[in-house]
């Protein structure tokens, strides 16, 4: 039987049932079962619906019954409930189930939680039941009342507004997992399918189920293993899911994983990223597709089951293991001349063309893609591949830096240069991109204080400065050729002590245009030989930080740096100045508060400026990221490239970033946050001002998918890779 093209599998039902066979029945162990349940992102599976007892049904009526009627008590507040609040009321719903159930005698129900609330929510919104309706008209169990003919008119309109507010503020109450979209975007991690790698670094995880440098227990992972490394479905999984959690999905980061993107195929390149695209051009039906997409991978006799997984890859992990074959050896023995896998992947392309019509699709689709993130290695950077990247629409790329240290590059193997990194870094930032690193801590030749020195030299040295850092320790995992060091006693972790000072003092170092994104790899405690196995270590920093602020550590405000204006004394968190610590998130903005700050500096190829809004406590609600590529230090070798090669010519100006802070809302929708206070208006205005005063004639900005209409409404007029406005 001859297998279809994924792309149109979800063309003709009757065409699909008759090219895809039937999968075999199987019995499923139980934990594949909820793995399975949170691919597809079923937060209350069908089964779950239809044996809900009469019991437990009241139960959640009775909690969100009396939720709306906090909400409405306090509608002038146009707050949701506080996580004290709606515990406050779980914890008493639970006590009058607790005296029902002793008074007949029956045992006691499991508590209603709060992930029980907005599936239960989002059925009864679904099937239009009188109880929905009832909630929102303030009604509870009588239903929906009757307005008769007052309901007309411009009194219609202010109820209809009224009730929206009411909802939203319901759904921001009992949302899981809320900081998903505290910077104002949902972000979805997709991740490729295993491929070999052109490094071989001596810390790097060799799991040949996934691609080099991830583990299959990493919960994104896991997601991905589930659904055959298949973007389509990843996309469309996690859109159920984080819309089941209450969440916006209409403003989408998509990131994607993989290792080293660049040495996949071009092919296989567009068509990952067309899939994406077309997963949320056909959001929400794109979840109904899921199953099929499913069955057609197991037509090829391809499996998701661990058990069966595991088997595959055993004898080749174990010969890895045991450093007896790389990891591109052995995935040569493996996939090379595997026929359900080269059959499968061998649809695995598509044409420049095909991709860019689901990227004009997506310009006005349900769910737009705000930002695109790609990683990669220093020495895969050139320009010919960034114009790649920013065909395929990226906007920010991860790359894998580690050290600026040469001496411990060599000792951990990283097979680059510090030379190559500065080229890279200054070809990313004149092609637009943010620059996203990765930092280590502890490696091999590494002491707490070199790793101190080496944070402070990435931040400050003109050839680096990063927008973001992945700053994380060293761990150590099975099958990597570090294991041969710790037992050698050549490696060792820090201490938890040790490994928490040198973050607080990175914290402290980085510069108020550094935002470090995480200090933890989502690596499983039980794949961690020694190591780190706190998942809460920026919790444990922040804390420390919080705590000494209030002591006698020492530590410089922007200020100091020359950076900004000095701030009040009295303000306890002035010295922390990276991103996001000082982030509002889901706090109320009032933009009378903020003030408008140009911190400059200098790179090796420009003059950055990177302007925020900031609150009196130096809170940051939005930021700009202005660059003015200088053309002198280009022409004198500063990146090592002819002016033929480059994006961007003499004269023309980049924003390289615009983000507002705050809850992510549906797009059209209102809110008190920064995002809907004019203030990316304001920061395109001063970006503007400067470039123009700097003798830049044209303002180019590297813009998403997603947001090419909101540049058009600003001025900007589309080009090849970027949109622009004449100054």
């Amino acid at each position: 039987m001859k297998n279809q093209d994924p792309k149109n599998m979800n063309d003709n039902a009757e065409t699909r049932e008759q090219a895809l066979p039937q999968p075999r029945e199987r019995a499923l162990p139980q934990a594949h079962e909820r793995a399975l349940a949170r691919v597809r992102g079923r937060a209350l599976p069908p089964a779950q619906e239809q044996t809900l007892s009469q019991g437990r049904k009241q139960a959640l009526i009775a909690v969100i019954d009396t939720i709306f009627d906090r909400l409405r008590k306090t509608a002038d507040s146009h707050a949701p409930l506080s996580a004290r609040e709606l515990e406050v009321i779980l914890r008493a719903q639970m006590h009058q189930e607790a005296l029902k159930a002793q008074q007949a005698q029956m045992e006691t129900p499991a508590p209603v939680r709060k992930r029980d609330l907005l599936p239960f929510y989002q059925q009864q919104k679904q099937q239009r039941s009188a109880l929905q309706q009832g909630w929102l008209c303030g009604d509870g169990l009588e239903g929906p009342r009757d307005k008769g003919q007052n309901n007309t008119g411009l009194a219609a309109e202010l109820d209809a507004e009224a009730t929206a507010e009411l909802e939203a503020r319901f759904i921001r109450s009992v949302r899981m997992k809320p900081r998903r979209t505290a910077s104002g975007v949902a972000t979805i991690t997709v991740i490729t399918r295993p491929h070999t790698c052109s490094s071989n670094c001596i810390y790097c995880p060799c799991d040949l189920r996934m691609p080099k440098s991830y583990i299959a227990n990493e919960p994104a992972c896991q997601r991905a293993e589930q659904a055959f490394f298949d973007p389509y479905i990843q996309v469309a999984s996690r859109l159920r899911a984080l819309h089941q959690m209450g969440h916006a999905v209409d403003k989408i980061e998509l990131i994607v994983l993989g290792g080293t993107w660049s040495d996949y195929p071009v092919s296989y390149q567009l068509w990952f990223i067309r899939e994406l695209f077309r997963a949320l051009n056909e959001w929400p039906t794109c979840a109904d597709n899921v199953d099929t997409r499913m069955d057609w991978y197991r037509s090829f006799g391809l499996t998701n089951q661990d058990t069966e997984l595991q088997r595959f890859v055993h004898d080749a992990q174990e010969q890895v293991n045991e450093g007896h074959i790389s990891y591109n050896q052995a995935f040569k023995k493996l996939y090379a001349h595997n026929k359900p896998h080269q059959d499968a992947w061998s649809h695995m392309s598509c044409s420049a063309d095909d991709l860019l019509d689901e990227q004009h699709k997506n310009e006005s689709a349900a769910c737009r893609v705000v930002g695109l993130v790609i990683e990669t290695r220093p020495d895969t950077i050139t320009p010919r591949n960034l114009t790649l990247f920013r065909r395929l629409g990226c906007t920010k790329i991860q790359i894998g830096i580690q050290s600026t240290y040469q001496h411990i590059l060599d000792a951990n193997k990283r097979n680059t240069s510090c030379a190559q990194i500065k080229r890279a870094f200054s070809l990313i930032r004149l092609f637009g991109f943010k620059i996203h690193s990765h930092l280590m801590l502890n490696l091999v030749d590494a002491t707490p204080e070199s790793d101190r020195a080496d944070f402070v030299q990435f931040v400050h040295d003109p050839g680096y400065l990063p927008d973001e850092i992945k700053l994380y320790p060293c761990a150590l995992v099975a099958g990597t050729q570090l294991c041969e060091l710790f037992e050698d006693r050549r490696w060792r972790p820090y201490s938890a002590n040790v490994l928490v000072d040198i973050l607080v003092q990175d914290v402290l170092a980085a510069p108020p245009f550094v935002r470090i994104s995480r200090m933890i790899r989502d690596i499983s405690s039980s794949d961690i030989l020694v190591g780190n196995k706190h998942t809460n270590l920026r919790q444990i920093v922040e804390s420390r930080l919080r705590a000494t602020e209030k002591g006698d550590m020492v530590g410089q405000s922007a200020a100091e740096k020359g950076n900004a204006p000095e701030r009040p004394a009295d303000n306890k968190l002035i010295r922390v100045q990276e991103i996001r610590f000082r982030e509002i998130n889901q706090q109320q903005v009032n933009a009378a508060d903020l003030h408008l700050e140009d911190v400059c500096y200098h790179t090796a190829v420009s003059e950055e400026h990177f302007l925020q809004w900031v609150t009196a406590n130096n809170r940051i609600a939005g930021f700009c990221r202005l660059s003015l590529p200088d053309w002198e230090r280009i022409d004198a070798g500063g990146c090592d490239v002819t002016a033929d090669e480059l994006a961007v010519a003499p004269g023309q100006a980049m924003i390289r970033e615009l983000h507002v802070y705050g809850q992510a809302l549906s797009l059209g929708h209102e809110g008190a946050s920064a995002q809907h206070k004019g203030l990316g208006q304001r920061l395109l205005a001063k970006a503007s001002d400067i470039a123009s005063q700097k003798g830049y004639t044209r303002l180019n900005v590297i813009s998403s998918i997603g947001t090419r209409a909101y540049y058009r409404h600003q001025g900007f007029v589309d080009d090849e890779l970027y949109q622009y406005k004449l100054l």
